[in-house]
């Protein structure tokens, strides 16, 4: 088959993991596009190529970033510098119960002025020639509406075009001012989208399903050639052009959960790289499962190869 070009738009922030005393902190690199980005490409054979798409600063940081993303076999020609933005901060600390605490600095990061010109228009020159583009509802929620709607345009147009799209509603409350505009860009996202990611679980948070069967029956009324719908412990199930999918594999529970921070980004790429390679939907189903498994397994967003 033709080597493939793939996208992966987001934000990558710097992580700071703090440790036991909460005055000390490691130093990583995550967010969800990112993480997707890289376990697709880990699973995908080496003659298809990977793109990270986003913005990030003039800072030291941007520059380690962009070496750690590289250094994963990721080609970052469409990371853009922001000449006074840098990129966004989250740290990982615990309260008193030994739960993980999440605080997040990213309302002025380079990421949000992704895809936007000085005059603040749409610019999506640097998708030009992608085969897939995937993204979550996370990048739109930290883009501007008008950039937002200009994308959603854009991906339209490009369909029709042979370009595919894949996206994950990976919905987070905080980052959206207005939850009718978040149902109204990811519905419009889902009636678009090639190959659907949602989490069952952000579904009914954003849509309020009454149930599982509803948010399934649902996802299923958009007619997505492909959706996998992911389900935790349950499982992941399978949605072909609006037919929910029995399925003979056996998905294996966990047993060991460590960290489960990427356990829906590593299932994405897995997913993907077996799709895009042409498995069956049950191999992919299975290699998005299993690999999630292997993650929660691990401390971190990324476990080592």
């Amino acid at each position: 088959m033709k080597p493939l070009k793939i996208a992966c738009i987001g934000e990558a922030m710097i992580e700071l993991s703090l440790d036991e005393s909460g005055r000390q902190a490691g130093i990583g690199f995550a967010g969800d596009a990112l993480n997707t980005a890289i376990y697709l490409k880990r699973c995908l054979s080496p003659d298809h190529q990977v793109y990270f798409n986003s913005r990030l600063g003039q800072d030291n940081f941007s520059s380690v970033m962009i070496e750690y993303i590289e250094a994963e076999n990721i080609d970052c020609s469409f990371v853009s510098k922001h000449e006074s933005r840098s990129p966004g901060i989250y740290a990982i600390s615990k309260d008193h119960t030994g739960d993980r605490v999440f605080s997040y600095w990213r309302e002025n990061s380079a990421a949000r002025t992704l895809f936007s010109t000085e005059q603040g228009d749409a610019d999506f020159t640097s998708l030009e020639g992608m085969d897939v583009v995937y993204l979550s509802a996370i990048t739109f929620a930290i883009l501007p509406v008008n950039i937002v709607m200009s994308l959603l345009d854009w991906i339209e147009e490009s369909r029709k075009k042979g370009v595919r799209f894949a996206f994950d509603s990976n919905y987070r409350p905080h980052l959206w001012s207005d939850k009718k505009i978040a149902q109204q860009v990811v519905t419009r996202a889902w009636k678009l989208c090639d190959i659907g990611l949602p989490s069952i679980d952000d579904e009914m948070a954003l849509f309020a399903d009454d149930c599982e069967a509803a948010a399934l029956e649902r996802l299923s009324s958009y007619a997505a050639p492909l959706m996998a719908v992911k389900r935790g412990a349950s499982g992941p199930l399978a949605i072909l052009s609006g037919q929910q999918q029995s399925s003979e594999a056996v998905f294996n529970k966990a047993t060991k959960i460590v960290d489960t921070t990427s356990a829906g980004d590593s299932f994405n790429g897995a997913f993907l790289a077996a799709i895009l390679e042409r498995k069956s939907i049950d191999e992919a189903l299975l290699a998005g499962h299993n690999i999630a498994l292997n993650v929660i397994a691990h401390q971190g967003a990324i476990i080592p190869k």
